[in-house]
């Protein structure tokens, strides 16, 4: 009876262990995803509320395959999360008939940009000159407070560095990659309206010029996108999806990061 409670015991042992183990390891990916995200910095402010142009939203929902589309995306060989192909694929019926015995067919449906891997994404936090507040503080003895305010409405647009084939689906899983490896609201295009203001104070000692910058902030993605060319293949009752002539190429791009303004504060006794 003894042996038999023993060896239940170590049994327990080895599954608390085991348990352990696996939640030491969801706590270690856990750190890993947040070590992910990218710190913004105090001089980085955010201006959704103050903007005087109200940018859309870019909610970018992970597209959902249908059972189909998910058992055709399973067949291929190379990974496939091209938002528009899932697209393609959830619109794709295929009536399966007792009578398909013998049956084939091979459907070219096209090149396509088949997945996206990041390798790095990183921020400028002046990726471009959007403003500048300026007072002359040289006649007076007190110190002046300058706070922000946009003189001109700016679009800031980012972009692909290089040219390469089927842009837009490239540049959609691009953006996709990037927020979720950054944590930030991006978007190829955003806007910043005249008369946007923020409450934050810098102060100009006497006897001097005083600047304020403000920079449209943005991220730097860079990685490899696969293209490939796809079939769709009916063979009897069976779908899959055939993929030929697969190939790679390094694609970089810049997107701004959506409703944040940089600042730089400059206090001198000349003009700049």
């Amino acid at each position: 009876m003894k042996k038999y409670m023993y060896i239940i015991l170590l049994g327990l042992i080895a599954m608390f262990s085991f348990q352990q183990q696996i939640w030491a390891e969801k706590e270690e990916k856990k750190a890993e995803q947040t070590q992910k995200m990218i710190a913004v910095p105090n001089s980085v402010l955010k201006i959704t509320k103050e903007n005087t142009y109200p940018n859309p939203a870019q909610d970018m929902p992970t597209l959902q395959p249908s059972e189909l589309a998910q058992s055709l995306i399973d067949s291929a060989k190379v990974k496939i999360e091209n938002p528009d192909l899932i697209r393609l694929l959830n619109e794709t019926t295929v009536n399966s008939t007792p009578f398909a015995i013998g049956y084939r067919a091979i459907i070219y449906l096209g090149q396509w940009p088949l997945n996206y891997e990041s390798a790095e994404t990183s921020p400028n936090w002046e990726y471009q000159k959007i403003n500048t507040n300026y007072h002359d503080n040289r006649g007076a003895n007190m110190p002046y407070q300058i706070h922000y305010v946009q003189e001109a409405q700016k679009i800031v647009r980012g972009g692909l560095t290089a040219k390469v084939p089927n842009t837009e689906d490239v540049k959609e899983m691009m953006l996709l990659k990037a927020m979720e490896k950054s944590g930030l609201p991006l978007a190829f295009e955003t806007i910043i309206g005249a008369g946007t203001k923020k409450d934050h104070k810098y102060n100009i000692p006497p006897k001097r010029l005083g600047y304020l910058y403000g920079y449209a902030p943005a991220v730097n993605e860079k990685g490899k996108v696969t293209y490939g060319e796809v079939y769709l293949m009916l063979k009897g009752n069976k779908k899959m999806i055939i993929i030929k002539n697969v190939t790679s190429q390094g694609v970089g791009a810049w997107i701004p990061i959506q409703d944040h303004v940089s600042f730089g504060f400059l206090a001198s006794e000349r003009p700049r």
